[in-house]
């Protein structure tokens, strides 16, 4: 049973065999009072419906993922009743709260200690990547027993060949961004890069689409225009069409992640750059730790916070098709043979079984997580 939000304004429904609740999204300013109200809002929600599944359908594990991590807390009183808590975090709070709004020191401690509260409640914890295993066990001074990693992953390596007709008569070089546009995601530094690629580097055959919305969308479409780099751009927003969105990618010549340094961005693990190397696309990203974890060749790195770097970068590939196919290549074999979900699932079932032994549904829950949608959990 999964309790969410959504926009449509169903209670229930279900996707056998997973029977799913949900809450509607209401709208919020993108504001500190506003991510508060809204924080408080889910989790009232979540609470409720947690209780009446509870007393209706009944259920063992508590399975939550952040953010916020005030909701294992208010969860952890099912502890009291023989339930048990799994967190899974997606985010480091603490850290995307500063990423987005800068450092408030006792903000800042009030998140470290709702991260802290949730390590302890928690009867295991599961992280996306080793950066994230290792802030939980500094941290929270967890064992190491309690950790487990379950990477991000796609199903498998996409094998659409369809292309946006229309888009690629636009430009013999299509950049696509696809992923969240908010203030951490550098949708700015983007604007830059382009801009020195045209004007700096004299590149004038490109046309870059933005995929994806969020708070920063408005004011990245008014620094495009600043740099007049607005005419080889387009701010497509969010496709919700699976087979308009795989187009899109399809077409791309070059895909790219401006995500800025800092130490959220470091240690996160993005859906783009997974999603990028499933379709085989070459990358150019910031040289970010975890980032490179996951491309590693499959991606050229520029030098965080150059930008004139990062326009660089797009050249070598602009001007070397022969690179990008090679890049590309190499994406989709990191997929193929140690990214997949299919890798994933085996950590993600032996949770389960740490915290209430499920060895003898072991076999069929694999196939049925290996044959489920794409496993993506965590991403700016």
């Amino acid at each position: 049973m999964v309790i969410c939000p959504a926009e449509r304004h169903n209670l229930h429904q279900s996707i056998n065999p997973v029977s799913i609740y949900e809450f509607p999204i209401w709208p919020f300013s993108k504001t500190v009072l506003g991510y508060l109200s809204e924080y408080v809002y889910a989790m009232t929600a979540i609470a409720v419906l947690s209780v009446w599944i509870l007393l209706h359908k009944g259920f063992d594990i508590v399975h939550v993922a952040n953010p916020p991590d005030s909701v294992v807390p208010i969860l952890g009183i099912y502890k009291l009743i023989g339930k048990k808590i799994i967190y899974d975090q997606h985010d480091l709070a603490p850290e995307l709260y500063a990423a987005k709004f800068g450092q408030h020191r006792l903000l800042s401690r009030f998140l470290l200690g709702l991260e802290r509260c949730s390590y302890l409640l928690a009867d295991h914890i599961i992280v996306t990547n080793e950066s994230y295993k290792k802030v939980a066990l500094q941290r929270g001074f967890v064992r190491n027993t309690k950790v487990t990693v379950v990477r991000n992953g796609p199903d498998s390596v996409a094998t659409s060949g369809d292309i946006h007709s229309d888009l690629r008569r636009v430009s013999a070089n299509i950049i696509v961004f696809a992923g969240a546009t908010n203030s951490q995601d550098g949708l700015d530094g983007l604007c830059c890069a382009l801009h020195h690629l045209r004007y700096t580097l004299k590149v004038e055959d490109f046309y870059c689409v933005i995929l994806g919305d969020g708070d920063a969308l408005e004011s990245a479409k008014t620094f495009a225009r600043e740099l007049r780099v607005d005419d080889k751009m387009w701010f497509a927003g969010w496709v919700t069409d699976p087979g308009m969105y795989a187009r899109f990618i399809a077409t791309a010549d070059i895909c790219v992640a401006p995500d800025p340094f800092n130490t959220y961005n470091a240690q996160s693990t993005f859906i783009k750059i997974m999603e990028y190397m499933a379709a085989g696309k070459p990358i150019v990203t910031f040289d970010l730790h975890e980032t490179r974890c996951s491309a590693d060749a499959a991606a050229l790195y520029a030098r965080p916070g150059d930008f004139l770097d990062f326009a660089v970068q797009i050249g070598k590939l602009i001007n070397n098709p022969e690179l990008r196919y090679s890049i590309g290549k190499l994406g989709t074999s990191l997929i193929q043979n140690k990214l997949a979900w299919q890798y994933s699932v085996p950590n993600l079932l032996n949770v389960y079984n740490c915290v209430v032994g499920l060895r003898s549904e072991l076999p069929a829950l694999a196939n049925d997580l290996a044959n489920s949608p794409a496993k993506f959990r965590n991403d700016s």
